[in-house]
């Protein structure tokens, strides 16, 4: 994005729709009235298109558009409904590379928000649209997310301005006055514990001595909580991951903490190490080449629900929680 900065992507001057844009809709006819435009000016253009939608988005849009959006694709692996955010970037930059080789170079996308019901899943969201600035802040892509008041939580609605640098009403494209550098907006959201932290731990460790015996003891506990085979090795690898880290690059003493009920499991892992970059394992560290390593927080973020990097007195605790299926 031409004037972008790494924190704050370029806001789009008005009529130039270019950018990160979220747009506050109430209605049919204000849907129409924002994605219409904005995509008939890429299919002009020969910009790569892709959409993400609700059924019913995706019905109104193919209903006025007709056979123009036949090629389109409504792509729900670009939204976190369902999805962790390391996979929707990784599909966002799929399209990147096939966008590449268009006569623009462009992606275009309209995206219907929708976070799913959970408060703690709203959350997740508001951080990965900010850290989408960051992550994409030199992208050739450009974005409008229909925040829709007669589906969302206000909340949700509320968060957008926040969220997104430009603003987007009908056609008309402005500065959000509201937006924050995703390096103060990540670090500020709320890190709520889950209820079962308030009961005790099925797991304590403190001063692990070796990394082999602390990746042995989580996984004793996940064997009696993490029913599903599969979800359990998924989830004793994440842990195992950020424990590797918390030995590599944190210092000792090196914690832990584990937490289930049933239907949530709580790893928390810490080291007296003091920084912990809230935008790591969004992408690869090393991007494609997953040789070099620098995949820990990136796993785990894939692997689990929630990943919280909470920075403290003591130094820097990773915490992990996912539902159990």
């Amino acid at each position: 994005m031409t004037g972008a900065t790494a924190d704050r992507p370029a806001a789009a001057p008005v009529g130039s729709p270019h950018g990160h844009a979220a747009a506050v809709v109430g209605s049919d006819a204000e849907v129409l009235a924002t994605a219409v435009p904005f995509l008939e000016e890429g299919l002009r253009e020969g910009d790569t298109i892709a959409l993400t939608c609700r059924p019913e988005t995706a019905a109104l849009l193919a209903a006025a558009m007709g056979e123009r959006l036949r090629e389109v694709p409504n792509d729900p692996g670009l939204s976190l409904l369902g999805n962790r955010a390391p996979d929707a970037l990784g599909v966002c930059g799929r399209y990147l590379e096939r966008a590449a080789g268009s006569a623009t170079g462009r992606l275009r996308v309209f995206s219907s928000v929708d976070f799913g019901d959970d408060p703690l899943d709203w959350r997740e969201g508001q951080r990965f649209e900010s850290v989408f600035n960051r992550m994409m802040g030199t992208a050739p892509v450009t974005a409008i997310c229909a925040y829709d008041r007669r589906y969302l939580p206000a909340p949700v609605v509320e968060s957008a301005a926040a969220t997104h640098p430009v603003l987007v009403t009908g056609t008309g494209w402005q500065p959000s006055p509201g937006f924050q550098d995703p390096a103060v907006y990540v670090p500020a959201l709320p890190h709520p514990r889950e209820p079962v932290e308030d009961a005790a731990p099925l797991l304590v460790v403190d001063a692990a001595r070796t990394l082999p015996g602390l990746r042995h003891a989580i996984g004793d506990v996940l064997a009696r909580v993490v029913p599903d085979r599969d979800q359990r090795e998924d989830v004793h690898l994440g842990a195992s991951e950020i424990a590797a880290n918390a030995f590599r690059h944190g210092a000792p003493p090196i914690s832990a903490r584990v937490w289930a009920d049933g239907g949530t499991l709580v790893v928390a892992i810490s080291d007296r190490g003091g920084f912990g970059d809230p935008f790591s394992g969004f992408l690869p560290a090393h991007g494609p080449d997953l040789g070099r390593g620098g995949m820990g927080l990136w796993l785990a973020r894939k692997l689990y629900d929630h990943v919280d990097l909470l920075r403290g007195p003591d130094g820097l605790t990773v915490r992990l929680s996912t539902r159990l299926r």
